[in-house]
């Protein structure tokens, strides 16, 4: 394998978790393949964290659309022999055109069960099941699907091996993703707020839109502390005693840590991962609803104190 392009895209919209994951990803294949070329190719929207892929030391190709013949082009003039695809903006229909023009391998990453015309296909959520991509692929295609396929920074596998200390004090570690599209974690801190002897670790990124706000009210409040593109997620995680997150890639790092956790879904492209959580009873609200988040909050750090 010569020439790897990761295509992805991040915003205050999209969000931040394709290119994090694939971060990791793009890691593996390093260790896989040390002599190969990996690049990425992302848009240049509002929020980025194209920067990430920099820091990371890889190629950043600026790309100025999702046309297909854009990406066509990039393919041919680089000479990429695997595309990985991580954007729901591409379909079944872009994958066919690379593929009938050109001789591209394609690895495409999944988690809403779409069609795809991939050579391997990942869903590394803990829900992932393989038998629902039957008549999805093509006949051949790799799945790759379920937890043991998590994409998951080594900073996980170090932290989780240390012991974490008991406090009375208890922790909690929250995250509505690193855009927080659904604006609610101001809403959450205000739920939090009626706790005694708690402390907020929240995480966010500089792709948030409502971070001025979010400031403005963690100002003065010694029980909250915000975490801005921070690069110690697995640490926070471990020294934590609950978590408050969406189903979404999170969830998959927290499920790891065996940190006990309440998943709000805010999005529609959460709903697989929910529904899963659900049937499987872990704790779960389908929207964001403070009434209903203090009775489960108070209900799990009881547990947690009985333990």
């Amino acid at each position: 394998m010569k020439t790897i392009l990761f295509r992805a895209d991040s915003s205050s919209d999209i969000g931040t978790g394709h290119i994090m994951r694939d971060l990791v990803l793009a890691s593996q294949f390093k260790k896989k393949f040390p002599h190969a070329e990996i690049f990425f190719a992302a848009q240049d929207l509002d929020g980025n964290i194209n920067h990430k892929i920099v820091d990371a030391g890889y190629e950043l190709k600026r790309v100025t659309s999702n046309a297909k013949e854009e990406l066509l082009e990039l393919i041919r003039t680089r000479h990429v022999e695997m595309l990985v695809i991580d954007h729901y903006g591409i379909d079944y229909n872009y994958e066919s055109f690379l593929k009938n023009n050109s001789n591209i391998k394609i690895f495409s990453l999944d988690d809403t069960y779409e069609k795809h015309d991939c050579d391997i296909l990942l869903n590394h959520n803990i829900s992932a099941d393989k038998k629902r991509y039957k008549g999805l692929v093509p006949e051949g295609c790799e799945l790759r699907c379920g937890a043991k396929y998590t994409l998951l920074r080594d900073e996980f596998n170090k932290e989780k091996k240390k012991k974490k200390k008991a406090n009375k004090e208890k922790t909690i570690f929250l995250a509505m993703g690193g855009a927080d599209h659904s604006n609610i974690n101001i809403e959450i801190l205000k739920v939090l707020k009626a706790f005694k002897n708690i402390k907020v670790k929240l995480v966010t990124t500089s792709a948030n839109k409502n971070i001025k706000a979010l400031k403005g009210y963690a100002q003065n409040k010694k029980w909250i502390t915000l975490h801005i593109n921070s690069n110690s997620i697995a640490k926070l995680m471990r020294k934590s005693d609950v978590a408050l997150i969406t189903p979404s890639v999170t969830l998959n790092e927290v499920y790891y840590m065996g940190l006990p956790f309440i998943a709000i879904k805010t999005a529609s492209n959460q709903n697989e991962i929910y529904e899963y959580l659900k049937k499987k009873k872990f704790l779960t609200l389908s929207r964001f609803d403070r009434h209903k988040l203090k009775s489960k909050l108070k209900t799990l750090l009881k547990k947690i104190q009985n333990a």
